[in-house]
């Protein structure tokens, strides 16, 4: 018991050495993720509503849907590039800045087209939030800490997604639906102020201890010339994760923009009583990010190399989606409720971790051009799937084939990332 307790006083003392400031950054992250997630959900839950108030069919709810991918992926063109551009401090606070606005903008608008457009300057501006996350990451955490700091951060996208549903029916069966995209639009206000106040890179930051700074620099240094796209797009590497977001980010924008209307077409559900099932989805959403990126950071502490931790983490997640295909059929609520949950979990999981490869093969003053183009990608197929299940549900009404894409998506995936980079090789820049 004496060498039990001694060895945790030893790792105690050693955390107090390093420091910890690099998590009160990942918390930042975390809370910029959540506010990203409540201000492109509210549509979502609203939508059965909306679609009776204002009379939208679904077609033109799946091109309202696809006008905010549409911005999205032209955003990712741009986004990441900015960001490696003018920094992450000054990036990240214009890209908030501009999709706090255009959420706000949505309580102005009372017609498809004014909603198409509103979604469309959402998009730009929220296209910007994981490039500016992900570089961060890779400036304030060494390699093998970078996955479960981004399963942290990334989890904000299920605590936005628990939220909405939780505050969003509360202030529209009070104050009108108007004011819940107004309220949730102002929620980025204190935390843009919180992010100008208190962001540096960890050079800069005086609040850093030097053995903490010297433990965020432990891998071995980067080059620090700018690589524009046109090298970085012929990489096997920028291929790998641009088509694992082609292929697999669909799925998480129909479980966002469609679940709520999936809900209340199977079973009945109101607005009033949405909250619970998406609440619990969600949370398990959340469990999942954090447990995929642990996962792969703790094989990886244990000895594991990176390429075989991340696939290994990757192919869980991929079997743990498998179970979907029949949640369109059960007679259940609940047991639907448990197989969206855990193919939520398992995409948050998968994230996590496809996130993580970009730093884990290219420098890190390349990593948010990288991600840039893989959320390109990602919105690519979001574009794709909203047309598609915008003209599948119009015509059949009927939501199985989507959960069997969901199904197949993720195995499909991994077999082509592995199929371009077998042994996550670093990109010879």
């Amino acid at each position: 018991m004496a060498s039990i307790a001694s060895i945790r006083e030893s790792a105690a003392a050693a955390a107090v050495r390093i420091g910890h400031y690099r998590w009160y950054i990942c918390a930042l992250l975390f809370f910029a993720t959540t506010i990203n997630y409540v201000d492109r959900q509210v549509i979502g839950v609203l939508a059965p509503e909306l679609q009776r108030i204002i009379g939208w069919n679904e077609l033109q709810y799946g091109w309202i849907v696809t006008s905010f991918q549409a911005a999205y992926a032209i955003g990712f063109l741009f986004a990441g590039r900015f960001i490696d551009r003018v920094g992450t401090r000054t990036g990240y606070a214009v890209m908030f800045s501009i999709w706090s606005l255009a959420a706000i903008a949505h309580s102005l608008v009372a017609t498809v087209v004014g909603f198409a457009i509103a979604r469309f300057l959402l998009g730009l501006g929220e296209s910007g939030n994981f490039p500016a996350a992900i570089k961060t990451t890779a400036e304030w955490f060494p390699r093998k800490e970078r996955a479960f700091a981004t399963g942290i951060f990334n989890a904000g996208s299920n605590m936005g997604a628990i939220l909405a549903p939780v505050i969003v029916p509360w202030i529209t069966l009070r104050f009108g639906w108007r004011w819940a995209f107004i309220a949730t639009g102002l929620l980025g206000v204190p935390w843009l102020f919180s992010w100008l106040a208190t962001y540096r890179t960890p050079q800069q930051h005086h609040k850093l201890s030097p053995s903490e700074l010297a433990y965020i620099q432990s891998d071995p240094q980067d080059p620090v010339a700018r690589i524009p796209w046109s090298r970085l797009i012929p990489y096997r590497q920028t291929w790998a994760f641009g088509l694992g977001k082609f292929m697999t980010d669909p799925i998480w924008w129909f479980f966002l923009f469609w679940l709520p209307k999936f809900l209340n077409t199977r079973y009945g559900l109101s607005l009033s009583e949405l909250g619970p099932p998406l609440v619990v989805i969600y949370i398990l959403s959340d469990i999942g990010s954090i447990a995929g990126g642990w996962l792969s950071s703790g094989l990886i502490k244990r000895g594991w190399t990176v390429n075989r931790a991340r696939k290994t983490a990757m192919l869980m997640c991929a079997l743990s989606v498998v179970p979907i295909v029949v949640a369109a059929n059960v007679s259940s609520l609940w047991v639907a409720v448990a197989l969206i949950g855990l193919a939520t979990a398992a995409h948050q999981g998968w994230s996590a971790n496809l996130y993580t490869l970009t730093s884990d093969m290219f420098p890190r003053h390349a990593v948010a051009s990288v991600v840039g183009i893989g959320g390109f990608g990602g919105a690519i197929g979001g574009m794709l799937i909203a047309a598609f299940t915008g003209f599948l549900l119009q015509w059949t009404g009927s939501y199985v084939p989507v959960f069997v894409l969901a199904g197949s998506a993720y195995l499909a995936a991994l077999a082509v990332i592995h199929v371009l980079v077998p042994n996550l090789e670093a990109a010879e820049l």
